[in-house]
């Protein structure tokens, strides 16, 4: 009886850890940034960030816009993102001012939709200064229920730019960067 009692435990225990461990990956799969950085070479890469976000598309859509409340200081020109600003309409300046006159151009705005995307043409950090193109685009979407927040960069350049040197920092800064918009979107604070 009591070799029976101890095999229904040690079942039951298995069966408890494993239903533990699926519950646990399926929370970790919906609620977790997926990121990819893919097409490496020296030519060029692209950075892909994902993940369900709490709120609706147009909530999404306005955090974008608030670029200068959630971007990292760190990554900027002037060390201020509230030097920042964005005009979110196509022709649009994603543009940095500081000072007496020095002034920074990250991007333009290329596509405006709102409540489903914002993209720019966009050179970043040390690419601005690179014979490169970049694009930048933040997407949402409404799917079975969630919302889906989707970053990509794409940048291209010449087959001598050495962009595979470059594509893992930049992938760290986008990262970052989308991790702090997540966090603005359903708390209201980048941190």
């Amino acid at each position: 009886m009591k070799v029976l009692a101890k095999a229904k435990s040690m079942k039951l225990e298995k069966t408890t850890r494993r239903s533990a461990i699926l519950a646990l990956g399926l929370a970790l799969a919906t609620s977790a940034v997926r990121a990819e950085t893919s097409q490496v070479s020296g030519s060029g890469f692209t950075v892909t960030h994902a993940a369900v976000v709490t709120g609706e598309p147009e909530q999404v859509w306005q955090a974008f816009t608030q670029l200068p409340r959630w971007w990292k200081a760190s990554h900027t020109w002037s060390g201020q993102s509230s030097n920042m600003t964005l005009d979110a309409q196509a022709g649009g300046c994603w543009c940095e001012r500081w000072g007496e006159g020095p002034s920074a151009m990250h991007g333009r705005v290329l596509l405006a939709l709102p409540g489903s995307a914002l993209r720019l043409q966009a050179w970043l950090g040390p690419l601005q200064e690179m014979p490169v193109a970049g694009v930048l685009t933040f997407g949402t979407a409404k799917r079975d229920g969630q919302t889906r927040l989707r970053v990509t960069y794409r940048v291209a350049g010449g087959a001598d730019a050495g962009l595979d040197k470059l594509a893992a920092p930049v992938d760290e800064v986008i990262g970052e960067q989308f991790k702090r918009l997540k966090l603005f979107i359903e708390t209201g604070r980048p941190e």
